[in-house]
């Protein structure tokens, strides 16, 4: 399938917008059906195992549910860990930032533009790039290399199986901003090699990109 790219209903929408705050809900059980968070969760700490982040960005972070679920699964993380929700919108549920805190982090919502913020970055030790369902509609990875240690994404993966999927996502009670923007993100999706051959040739990276669960694409660069 080729990939196209095109305008996604939820970005232009208020965070308060109804469609939109049942859009996020819908985003809510598609990421539990897909399983994001435990296949990124899992990806990390086998990459990982010796490292603990000092600071946690999540691009594109939405409401935070799928941060707070991917959390959950990285018992290692240090209390007092800075955790960043960076959405253009400011949409973070004050229930998922509490139950943040419960677990001993430091989360702070981050309202900015996710690659202008992140261009703007010092580079920080110890940081760790997260994106769900995010990058499909961005070029950050150059921005995100040089600003982190360890970079992990899902992504649709770009297929016809996930794309007959995304169309029937009415059965599940989705919404039209959500029926729409997910038959869009499939086909704004990755496949193969395509995110490794947009990360920075250099040897200190180590790489993995591969299909991951049913309809997700996941990529994982480490700072070796």
């Amino acid at each position: 399938m080729e990939r196209s790219l095109q305008a996604e209903w939820l970005d232009g929408l208020s965070a308060h917008d109804p469609r939109a705050v049942g859009s996020r809900r819908d985003l809510r059980l598609i990421n539990a059906l897909m399983g994001n968070a435990r296949l990124m969760a899992r990806a990390v700490r086998e990459a990982a195992s010796q490292a603990v982040p000092r600071r946690i960005v999540d691009l594109g972070a939405g409401d935070g549910a799928f941060l707070l679920g991917w959390v959950r699964r990285m018992p290692l993380l240090a209390p007092g860990t800075e955790v960043l929700l960076v959405d253009r919108h400011d949409a973070a549920d004050a229930g998922v930032v509490t139950a943040l805190s419960a677990r001993r982090l430091n989360p702070r919502r981050v309202q900015a533009d996710g690659l202008e913020w992140l261009r703007a970055q010092p580079a920080e030790a110890d940081t760790w790039v997260l994106a769900n369902l995010f990058l499909h509609h961005f070029t950050v990875l150059n921005a995100i290399a040089e600003k982190a240690e360890l970079c992990c994404v899902c992504e649709p993966s770009r297929d016809w199986w996930s794309l007959a999927a995304s169309r029937m996502l009415g059965l599940i009670g989705a919404n039209g901003v959500t029926r729409h923007d997910a038959a869009v993100s499939v086909q704004a999706g990755f496949q193969g090699g395509e995110l490794s051959a947009l990360w920075p040739t250099d040897s200190r990276w180590r790489l993995r990109e591969h299909r991951a669960g049913f309809f997700s694409h996941l990529f994982l660069a480490q700072r070796t």
